[in-house]
């Protein structure tokens, strides 16, 4: 099945080189793949994995090791961003 992968601010450097600039990436995944299996190959530090959206509706941190993934879904994700 097919996915569309973001990341955004400095995540983008965890995608592949030619997909940075527009922040995302289509991926195959697994039937069943959940967010963790989703985020693994991109080597993410866990700690930058803050705000976790699929297809805009947000996923708690205890949920992104078990929620899976359908065909068509938009995976977003953002790190802690600071600001005043």
């Amino acid at each position: 099945m097919q996915i569309t992968f973001k990341l955004y601010a400095s995540l983008a450097q965890y995608l592949p080189p030619e997909a940075r600039s527009g922040n995302q990436v289509a991926l195959d995944v697994a039937p069943g793949a959940t967010i963790a299996q989703v985020i693994e190959p991109f080597a993410l530090p866990m700690k930058l994995v803050h705000l976790v959206l699929i297809n805009g509706v947000y996923v708690p941190p205890e949920e992104r090791a078990t929620r899976t993934l359908a065909d068509g879904d938009v995976l977003a994700i953002w790190p802690p961003i600071a600001g005043g």
